[in-house]
C-alpha cells in the first residue's frame, strides 16, 4: 500500500514537472518574440556591419596568382614597406608556412636578395594592389629607356 502511494506520488511529480516544463518553454518562445518584434518594428531588417576578418600572409597569398609570388604585401600598420614575395613553402594544412620576400620601401627595393619574412602566421596582412607585379618585360623595357 505504501509503495503504491509512493509511486502515485512520483508519477504526480513527473507528470506536474514535465506540465511546468512546457509552460515554461511556452513562456520562454513567446517572450522572445515580442522582444524580437520590439526590437525592429520595421519590416525592413538592418543588417549588422561586418568587421573584416584579419588574416596571415599565406591566407592572403592564397587567393593570388601562383600564391602570390611576385605580388607585395605587407603588414596592416606599416606604411610605405613591403614585400614582394620571392617564395612560399606550406604546411600540409595549407594555412601555415614559410615565406621569403625582396624588402621594398617607398616602392624601391631596399635590398638585392630575398629574406625570410617574420610574423607570417601573424593576423595582420594585406595585399598593396598599386605596386604591381614585376616582370621582366617591364623591367627590362624600364632598362632600355633608361640608357
Amino acid at each position: 500500500m505504501a509503495a503504491s502511494l509512493m509511486n502515485r506520488a512520483v508519477s504526480r511529480t513527473e507528470t506536474l514537472g514535465a506540465f511546468r516544463l512546457s509552460l515554461n518553454l511556452l513562456r520562454n518562445f513567446s517572450s522572445a518574440a515580442a522582444a524580437a518584434a520590439t526590437e525592429n518594428p520595421s519590416s525592413d531588417p538592418i543588417k549588422a556591419k561586418r568587421r573584416k576578418s584579419k588574416k596571415n600572409l599565406i591566407e592572403v597569398a592564397q587567393f593570388l596568382p601562383n600564391w602570390g609570388i611576385g605580388y607585395h604585401m605587407a603588414k596592416a600598420h606599416w606604411t610605405g614597406v613591403s614585400y614582394e614575395i620571392t617564395k612560399i613553402n606550406l604546411y600540409k594544412d595549407g594555412r601555415h608556412g614559410k615565406a621569403w620576400g625582396i624588402v621594398h620601401k617607398d616602392g624601391l627595393r631596399a635590398a638585392e636578395a630575398p629574406k625570410k619574412i617574420s610574423g607570417v602566421h601573424k593576423r595582420c596582412w594585406k595585399y598593396i594592389p598599386n605596386l604591381s607585379k614585376t616582370t621582366p618585360a617591364t623591367a627590362t623595357a624600364a632598362q632600355v629607356q633608361a640608357a
